[in-house]
């Protein structure tokens, strides 16, 4: 597979001769007989339209939220790789269970990748898409694991000067979550933050952000190493799930933080449940009356990830005043004014080397982002093993 190579659009935006008329994408397919393909096909690249432009895309990150389109619950354990090394396809099996909820994308090849960065090689008549022609951005904009992407303007981040794709490619998702959850917490009027799986890049930029703007926030992790590695970058507390006194060391955080709102990265199991009791452990440690119905005050965990797919199960053990809910960083962000919204995104250009700084322990091509070994590892989520796409690496210059 190759592409046809680059250039720039002409005077009035029509791309010319040497600008690529196809390039190379990373699909999901689900067949009807439950049969799940990935496989990197060749796309065309349209003309852009006045207010669109071309990304050469660099850097894509590899996100959980990705592995949803990306897998379709299929066990990838068992999947099976046929084609060449540049040219790989993998084949697994989608549970019937999981099938019944994939009926609108049957047999339709779907692109994958929620955002990216890249270099903006052709930009349509408008003079906000041509200002962009030679810069580096960061997109989110879905079907990112293309080497190519036509995109509109209002849909591109500039990074600053000096910054890199790889800098810029975790521009959107991460970093507007930590500042959604933020937000969240002010606009309910809460004061203070419980947040699980926070040794991830998303959770490190949580805490430079709580640290900064002086928000108590409840650290949980899985393992004392991550819990070391947050408390060296400040976190004053941080709750291990794996300790035997993990109970105890989350009610006494929560109580001396007063956090009665959580968001919660992992979804599955027991520990919503847990988080919203020890709130209440923490609300009714010093109160005076005794309430059958426990504490008056609302507590709130909000679920925005799946790392574990098992069923979320709770024993209600925590009054009447909560609630546990699903929440998305897009939702949030259709909800608020778009004032709010841009004012969030521009805070992220400004601070993207530092609070919203992103690490990545491997870089992989299209191709190696099928290779089964590598699904073995990016597939485990592994906090510290975060994957980036370049689909533009091995490309034929």
């Amino acid at each position: 597979m190759r592409e046809t190579f680059v250039g720039t659009a002409g005077v009035h935006g029509r791309m010319d001769a040497s600008t690529p008329r196809t390039g190379l994408q990373l699909q999901s397919l689900v067949k009807r007989d439950g049969t799940l393909e990935l496989a990197i096909a060749p796309v065309p690249i349209p003309e852009p339209a006045p207010d669109e432009v071309i990304v050469r895309v660099e850097a894509a990150p590899m996100n959980p939220s990705d592995f949803g389109l990306l897998f379709a619950g299929a066990d990838v354990r068992a999947a099976t790789q046929t084609g060449t090394a540049r040219d790989p396809r993998i084949t697994a099996h989608v549970p019937d269970g999981a099938l019944a909820a994939m009926s609108a994308r049957l047999d339709i090849a779907m692109p994958v990748g929620n955002e990216g960065a890249g270099v903006v090689v052709a930009a349509g008549s408008s003079d906000a898409a041509r200002a962009l022609l030679g810069k580096t951005v960061a997109a989110l904009g879905g079907a990112m694991y293309s080497q190519y992407r036509c995109l509109q303007v209002e849909q591109c981040l500039v990074l600053p000067e000096g910054a890199t794709a790889a800098d810029g490619a975790s521009a959107f998702v991460n970093p507007l979550t930590a500042l959604g959850m933020v937000e969240t917490m002010r606009r309910e009027r809460h004061t203070a933050l419980v947040h699980t799986a926070a040794a991830s890049n998303l959770g490190q930029m949580l805490n430079r952000i709580c640290i900064a703007e002086g928000i108590p926030l409840v650290n949980i992790v899985r393992k004392e190493e991550q819990a070391d590695l947050l408390r060296t970058m400040g976190a004053a507390h941080v709750c291990t799930t794996s300790s035997p006194a993990f109970v105890e060391e989350l009610t006494a955080a929560c109580t001396a933080t007063g956090a009665t709102l959580a968001f919660d990265a992992i979804g599955g199991g027991s520990l919503a449940g847990q988080i919203l009791a020890c709130m209440e452990a923490a609300l009714s440690r010093d109160a005076k009356d005794y309430s059958r119905y426990g504490s008056a005050v609302h507590k709130q965990v909000y679920i925005y990830g799946g790392l574990d797919q098992s069923p979320t199960t709770f024993r209600r053990s925590f009054g009447m005043s909560w609630g546990m809910g699903g929440w998305l960083v897009m939702a949030f962000l259709q909800k608020i004014d778009p004032a709010d919204a841009q004012r969030l995104k521009q805070r992220v250009a400004a601070e993207l080397t530092t609070t919203f700084a992103s690490t990545y322990a491997h870089e992989v091509s299209l191709a190696g982002a099928l290779d089964l070994a590598n699904i073995a590892r990016y597939g485990k989520n592994e906090t510290g093993q975060k994957f980036l796409i370049n689909p533009n690496r091995d490309a034929a210059a």
